[in-house]
């Protein structure tokens, strides 16, 4: 019965990603008890992810370290710099415009190979560009929040990369060790069974990360609505450059590129702030997290169609798009 169930997620796994943070928002008691999940379910969902991929693939991008490096330099430097540029005319609020800038100067969000799988996207791609992003975040963060932002943030490189090391290394000695002590055709037979516990890991993240946000949003829900409606927009505008500056890598690539450049580490900015953030600026990295969950499902459509159109052209790791 376990393994029908975890069937059932895993086929139904976009909407029921998007109900998760629709219920911590209208049943916030349920966030609050989940908010001590919060960074193991992150560790789960890598660790699922990783076990599932075709290791294979992922050692063909590490052999091509530029495409990668350009990726993550892309959105952690290229990104923000942009955001920053189109928001001047804008003039939202300040504590509005600090969140979109430090958003866009986030690595991508490491769910994003098990979002990738799921929605059958180049997950090797994914992984390797997050690991590295992930790394370099300690390093290009406080550079792009002082000059744009003229905002100093306070980040221990060596506690940072202890903490990211201990979350993206331990995810991976996890699923090294599945994939050696699992019996030969044991994780090809239970494949949707294993993609449904990834698919709970960022339930209950994503229902974690929505605590405190249903009191915001009785108090200021025009604030609230704001954040929501600038998180949708960011993240769609973010997938369509990124997307769109990658077509020459094959349609599978470019839309991979595109949901990572639209989904980001909001999680790890908010770590490093600490409680130096404004509060409508972490209401903003909360609201954030709405569109990660929701858009795969509303997108999904939209990618296969875009995987579909046209003649199947040769990606850059050699596979065809």
């Amino acid at each position: 019965m376990i393994g029908r169930g975890l069937d059932w997620v895993a086929r139904h796994g976009p909407p029921i990603l998007a109900a998760g943070v629709l219920l911590g928002v209208v049943a916030p008691p349920l966030a609050t008890l989940a908010r001590p999940l919060l960074v193991p379910m992150i560790a789960l969902s890598l660790t699922v992810a990783l076990v599932r991929l075709d290791w294979r693939a992922l050692l063909g991008y590490v052999r091509r370290p530029l495409l990668v490096a350009l990726l993550a330099l892309s959105f952690l430097l290229l990104s923000p710099l942009v955001l920053w540029a189109a928001l001047g005319a804008l003039d939202p609020p300040a504590p509005l415009l600090t969140a979109l800038v430090l958003m866009a100067a986030a690595p991508p969000i490491t769910a994003g190979a098990a979002i990738a799988l799921l929605l059958g996207l180049d997950a090797a791609l994914v992984v390797v560009t997050v690991v590295l992003a992930t790394v370099l975040t300690p390093l290009t963060l406080p550079v792009m929040a002082l000059w744009l932002l003229d905002l100093e943030i306070d980040i221990s490189f060596a506690d940072f990369i202890l903490r990211l090391g201990a979350l993206v290394g331990g995810a991976f000695l996890a699923a090294l060790l599945i994939r050696r002590l699992a019996p030969a055709g044991w994780l090809a037979r239970h494949a949707r069974p294993i993609e449904g516990v990834g698919i709970i890991a960022l339930l209950l993240f994503a229902l974690a990360i929505m605590d405190g946000v249903t009191a915001a949003l009785l108090s200021r829900p025009g604030y609230v609505l704001l954040c929501l409606g600038a998180a949708f927009a960011a993240n769609l505008a973010l997938q369509a450059v990124g997307g769109g500056l990658s077509l020459g890598l094959g349609r599978r690539e470019a839309v991979s590129v595109g949901l990572m450049a639209g989904n980001r580490n909001m999680g790890l900015v908010l770590a490093a702030l600490a409680d130096k953030a404004h509060f409508d600026t972490v209401l903003f990295f909360a609201m954030g997290q709405v569109p990660m969950y929701v858009l795969p499902a509303l997108l999904n459509p939209l990618y296969r169609r875009i995987l579909r159109a046209g003649p199947a052209g040769k990606g850059k790791n050699g596979e065809q798009s």
